[in-house]
């Protein structure tokens, strides 16, 4: 649907203007999308509450800051399908009249730049950005292009406005919303790149016909970036409600052990579960699906992400800062063989003082990898622990042991005892 989409630049644009600016809003209403970044708001109450906010200077701006591990299907709709992210941005601005527009570009996606910037400017001199937009009086627009700086935090809507504000980016606390107080407090429509291609093709389809793909509360189409264990990796599209068997039958994946589904921070399934459908209703994803074959040790897989995790942490809150990091060292210690149960119950004491005080959603899933690789692969987990009691991470009396040469001291006063320690 969308990726083999015959749309000429300007055709959803008409489609828009044919429909006014209230009806553009009533059109993604109706058709029940979904924002495509994984918490799947409906994106025309996001547009109609931007329409209805308060203050004459409105912004439309696209996270194209596609930083969660495995996802790579923006990367391939801005540069295949450039002129469809635009027309989105530009639907969205008429629907809610807006005059600026911004497309936050991930730093790494830098060497796009140049094309993405050739697109707006043959978009200008179409007369589909700029002044008076296909002849229509006081149908301003125009789109400029911010680069990130890597951050994978910015991914986070209000993070992103931040950083495009050119401060630290640091979630804001919510509420407000950025449909009210967005970039410079003023009302913005925030989707990412696949929701505006959608809605795109939501005016140019109708939602009558757009909505009848999908499922009820999952309507539409949904961009899958396979990759992992599988021959054929690659962008899939598929209606919501495919199964994840479905997707590994389609990918060619032999002897799948697990599926990391939207990320380190969304859900890993094993086995048991590869009949569970993509959709709001079961499986919400941002797009990743990340395939883990039987010789995969799903242990090292989820450390690799907790290390992910305690890098990427912004560092504004203690909870995430210091719990990300206490994570990853119970993870190593456990990896070093010096575990015991008692770590696995205390990072479940973890995510829950993570889950109920973290700043941001970066830190309430910070634990994901590890619960639900725990919950489905413990004994990769229990094979590594070295025995069922506490086990001490720091060596106390080992710490000592240079003091005791400096003060020329080895007697038993001089060390402590296990009970002590």
């Amino acid at each position: 649907m969308l990726l083999d989409n015959q749309l000429t630049p300007g055709d959803a644009l008409c489609a828009g203007i044919t429909l006014s600016a209230a009806g553009i809003v009533e059109a993604v209403k109706n058709s029940g999308l979904r924002g495509r970044g994984g918490a799947g708001f409906p994106t025309g109450l996001k547009w109609e509450a931007t329409r209805n906010a308060a203050g004459t200077v409105k912004h439309v701006v696209c996270n194209a800051d596609e930083g969660e591990p495995g996802t790579f299907k923006d990367r391939v709709l801005l540069t295949s399908y450039a002129d469809l992210v635009f027309e989105g941005m530009t639907l969205a601005a008429l629907a809610v009249d807006a005059q600026r527009g911004f497309l936050y570009l991930r730093g790494e996606y830098r060497y796009m730049l140049e094309t993405l910037e050739a697109v707006l400017q043959r978009r200008r001199e179409a007369n589909l950005l700029g002044k008076n937009i296909l002849g229509q009086a006081g149908f301003d627009f125009d789109i400029v292009i911010h680069l990130g700086a890597g951050a994978y935090i910015c991914g986070e809507e209000s993070a992103l406005i931040e950083s495009l504000e050119g401060k630290r980016g640091v979630p804001r606390n919510r509420p407000p919303f950025p449909v009210t107080h967005g970039y410079m407090q003023q009302p913005t429509v925030l989707d990412n790149v696949e929701t505006f291609c959608q809605a795109a093709l939501v005016v140019r389809m109708g939602a009558d016909n757009y909505k009848v793909i999908g499922t009820s509360k999952s309507t539409g189409s949904k961009l899958i970036s396979v990759s992992g264990d599988c021959p054929r990796p690659g962008i899939y599209e598929y209606p919501f409600g495919v199964s994840v068997r479905d997707i590994l039958d389609d990918c060619g994946a032999v002897n799948p052990h697990a599926v990391q589904i939207s990320g380190p921070s969304g859900v890993c399934v094993g086995e048991s579960e590869f009949n569970r459908r993509l959709g709001f209703e079961d499986l919400p994803t941002a797009g990743a699906f990340m395939v883990f074959d039987d010789s995969r040790d799903m242990f090292e897989v989820a450390r690799n992400y907790v290390h992910f995790f305690a890098h990427e942490s912004c560092g504004f809150c203690t909870p995430c800062r210091v719990g990300t990091a206490m994570l990853q060292q119970t993870m190593d210690k456990i990896a070093a063989g010096h575990g015991t149960r008692h770590d696995l119950v205390e990072i479940e004491n973890l995510d829950h003082v993570l889950q109920t005080t973290s700043h941001c959603g970066l830190g309430r899933t910070a634990c994901n990898p590890v619960l639900h690789t725990l919950k489905h692969f413990r004994p990769a987990y229990e094979n590594r622990l070295k025995s069922l009691d506490f086990e001490p991470a720091f060596d106390l009396d080992g710490a000592l042991a240079r003091a005791r040469q400096m003060t020329g001291r080895d007697d038993a006063g001089a060390h402590l005892k296990t009970e002590d320690a």
